[in-house]
């Protein structure tokens, strides 16, 4: 092939793969775009010994290593981080699963606080789960 030469065309068959492999990015950008951001099913908080424990449940479309719901945080009502549970791995088989954390500690006079979900393709939620503190 001569780069410089304006009147190379691209043979048929180059054209096709081409648009195959454009087409198959475009599918790719859109499927990780519309990922399902999964949901918090269930969050059940209790406190022992001046701290809390977190039983939250999750439902995500877990897909293996490439998509997966990869952690949850305990935020106050300003957004502040309060606690965290890293998911370590995909749970494609099990669904839905839960999973605790404990320790969090609550600043005195708070009433709710807030779950929000991440998985490792889209990042943090845009929703939470109002939790009332008992």
């Amino acid at each position: 092939m001569i780069l410089n030469d304006p009147n190379y065309q691209p043979r048929p068959e180059m054209r096709t793969v081409l648009k195959l492999l454009v087409f198959s990015c475009s599918l790719l950008s859109a499927a990780v775009a519309w990922a399902d951001p999964g949901e918090i099913v269930k969050v059940e908080a209790a406190e022992t010994a001046g701290s809390w424990r977190f039983n939250v449940t999750v439902r995500h479309g877990d897909t293996g290593w490439d998509h997966y719901a990869d952690g949850w945080r305990v935020e106050n009502a300003q957004g502040d981080v309060l606690g965290y549970r890293k998911l370590h791995h995909p749970h494609e088989n099990e669904q839905p699963f839960t999973r605790s954390l404990s320790g969090v500690q609550i600043p005195a006079g708070t009433t709710e606080v807030f779950v929000r979900l991440s998985d490792n393709t889209t990042g943090w939620a845009d929703e939470t789960v109002k939790v009332l503190l008992k």
